[in-house]
């Protein structure tokens, strides 16, 4: 465990070389500041690297005034109950944590350590405030309704692959993915489109779900957006790429990583978002009375690479919507 504790406090230290703070913290008092990821940090540290970038311009200088305690699972849907309690076990002064998995096991380990949400889902339903406007517990930050969105990405893929009638909607247990899944199959109904429901927990079980798609005659795949397929994206385009199954998620970062397109907010952004939070947490502020904020910049990125592998000629009406392709 302080192996491992030594190595992932390396990447708060790397991420913060060189650069420059706007304003340096004079209160004499080095801040902890809890970092649980979604999942191993690797797949996950060009959003964080974010995150720390924006500490620094807000005046945290890492071994000066904060130190950044990260605490990761060691594989892909691992639990994050050990992480958060050495986080309390250290008596951080703050924890930021990504994902509902990751956020629930923050509250069940401490309910007077200040959690900031980088992101979190659906957070009033999952009993993680009370209200979106006033919090009123120890948990506030930024939320992503991604079940609001599920008829834009719906219309999206539609709209590219007009002919598609069939799709598999790849499942994991996570909270709030239930309201994912019952968010587009709502919006496949008014489509007129049939939606088949595989599931995947674990790294070993992604291939199976493939094959499930596929002896369904899914035509399409909707990628349900959590800390597990987040980190399983490399692996889940390349099989959508073997099985030519043309997938819609909902972050760029699996556009990036290969999946046809993705629809929804920009995956940085709310890192800089999440290190306000904490700046004003640190600075007396509590989180229940901090209002839970959405995500400022919405995107559509489309992999024309893919795109051309899989024989898929991109409307023109749907290229005029992106905001960014990957050639």
């Amino acid at each position: 465990m302080n192996q491992r504790r030594t190595l992932l406090n390396m990447f708060g230290a790397a991420a913060l070389g060189g650069l420059r703070p706007a304003a340096a913290q004079t209160s004499g008092r080095i801040w902890r500041v809890g970092v649980m990821p979604g999942g191993p940090m690797a797949p996950r540290k060009f959003q964080w690297d974010v995150f720390f970038q924006r500490m620094r311009e807000l005046g945290y200088v890492e071994g000066r005034n904060v130190q950044f305690e990260v605490r990761a699972p060691e594989k892909e849907g691992d639990p994050f109950d050990e992480p958060a309690a050495d986080l309390v076990r250290v008596k951080v002064d703050v924890i930021v944590a990504t994902a509902n998995a990751a956020i629930a096991a923050a509250r069940k380990a401490t309910q007077q350590i200040p959690i900031v949400m980088c992101p979190g889902s659906d957070p009033v339903a999952l009993g993680f405030v009370t209200s979106l406007g006033r919090p009123g517990t120890n948990v506030t930050g930024v939320n992503l309704q991604f079940e609001e969105t599920a008829g834009k990405r719906l219309q999206l893929l539609k709209e590219m692959l007009p002919k598609v009638s069939r799709l598999a909607f790849l499942s994991h247990n996570a909270p709030g993915v239930k309201a994912q899944l019952e968010a587009t199959q709502q919006a496949a109904a008014s489509l007129g489109l049939k939606v088949q429901v595989v599931t995947a927990n674990t790294p070993d079980a992604m291939p199976g779900a493939f094959d499930e798609a596929v002896k369904g005659r899914a035509e399409a795949l909707v990628i349900s957006t959590g800390s597990f397929t987040f980190g399983m994206r490399s692996q889940i385009a390349a099989l959508a790429s073997k099985h030519r199954l043309p997938s819609i998620f909902t972050l760029a970062a699996g556009t990036d990583a290969g999946q046809l397109m993705s629809y929804g907010p920009n995956d940085r952004e709310y890192y800089r978002q999440a290190a306000g939070y904490v700046d004003r947490i640190l600075k007396g502020a509590k989180p229940g009375d901090l209002p839970v904020e959405q995500p400022t910049k919405w995107e559509l990125v489309i992999n024309m690479k893919t795109a051309k592998a899989m024989g898929i000629v991109v409307p023109q009406t749907v290229l005029l919507q992106a905001e960014r392709l990957v050639e």
